[in-house]
């Protein structure tokens, strides 16, 4: 197949989403499709600028804020009408973050009839959305932590949903502007630095226990992984740089947990009307109560990800799970 990999734009994901684009493309060349990379906020990128991206992995902090996506209707016109990328069977997104998985990308690409990898408008602004994925996830009985939106004080935000609190931006992705406050003083300062980049805010219980993720492949599950970070949340510094976490495929659960977690991420992938493949985290909590934290619409897909590990562990390597993914979006199409 021609497969054109998305990738980069300007949103804070930016950094992770060059990563994982450009091990997408040399794995989907390992399977024998012709690739082009095409950052939608640069246009196409070179092979010698695609492996130096694969070198250097993801940088060591975030990225500064005020980005803000390029992306219009004109830019992916100028995709359509290039005489390479333009041609694709099928548009891989390994974007994140802003335009390119809220939904935006997806309703334009629709629009022009372009055929695309992962959940479609709808199914990514729901889970982009974190407000929006509790509120439809506590509806169809999967339990969620507590949470509140945009707490008018550190006051209002302890006696919803107490302390210790997770204070995260509500459309925001691999744990960029994540903060855990113990008390009032780390929860009153989490709230202001979240409210200085504009978006709004929800504040989440902290559930203490083990961290788990499950991957979504085509209606099925993947084997469950448990992620242990270095740090007590598993922050942007945990999921990118080696040696901050360890990732265990398959994890050391009783079926009598595992069964439960498994039917929840299935629901949870279904309730959000997601498509193709996805990633759900959970808690388990000292009791054996289990809490699903979110949903991911375009994971993370460096093959030292998340979902290429589960992958990995249900004996799919790293090239045929961007094959099966490509091969899925086309014969939906």
């Amino acid at each position: 197949m021609r497969i054109t990999v998305l990738m980069g734009g300007a949103s804070d994901e930016r950094a992770v989403s060059l990563a994982s684009g450009a091990q997408v493309a040399e794995a989907l060349r390992a399977r024998g499709h012709e690739v082009v990379c095409w950052d939608t906020a640069g246009g196409e990128i070179d092979r010698e600028r695609e492996a130096g991206l694969r070198d250097a992995g993801v940088a060591p902090s975030p990225p500064p804020p005020g980005l803000r996506d390029q992306l219009a209707s004109g830019g992916l016109r100028e995709l359509a009408e290039h005489p390479r990328a333009g041609g694709a069977d099928v548009h891989f997104l390994a974007l994140h973050g802003g335009a390119g998985e809220d939904g935006t990308l997806q309703a334009l690409m629709d629009a022009e009839g372009m055929a695309y990898t992962g959940s479609d408008r709808i199914g990514c602004l729901l889970a982009m959305d974190k407000d929006l994925s509790k509120r439809m996830m506590r509806d169809a009985g999967i339990p969620t932590p507590a949470w509140m939106m945009n707490p008018e004080s550190a006051d209002a935000a302890e006696a919803e949903v107490g302390l210790p609190a997770v204070v995260k931006a509500a459309s925001g992705g691999s744990s960029l502007r994540l903060h855990l406050a113990h008390d009032r003083a780390e929860l009153e300062a989490a709230l202001d630095d979240a409210r200085h980049f504009g978006d709004h805010v929800l504040v989440e219980a902290y559930v203490r226990g083990r961290e788990f993720t499950v991957g979504v492949l085509g209606g099925e599950t993947l084997p469950i992984g448990e992620i242990i970070p270095a740090h007590e949340l598993f922050d942007y510094e945990c999921k990118y740089q080696p040696g901050m976490a360890q990732e265990i495929f398959p994890a050391n659960l009783e079926e009598g947990i595992a069964r439960p977690m498994r039917e929840f991420a299935l629901a949870t992938h279904r309730t959000l009307r997601l498509r193709h493949y996805s990633r759900v985290d959970f808690m388990l909590d000292a009791e054996g109560g289990l809490w699903c934290l979110e949903a991911n619409s375009l994971p993370g897909m460096t093959s030292n990800s998340l979902l290429p590990g589960a992958a990995r562990a249900a004996g799919i390597d790293f090239p045929e799970l961007c094959h099966r993914i490509a091969t899925a979006a086309v014969q939906e199409r």
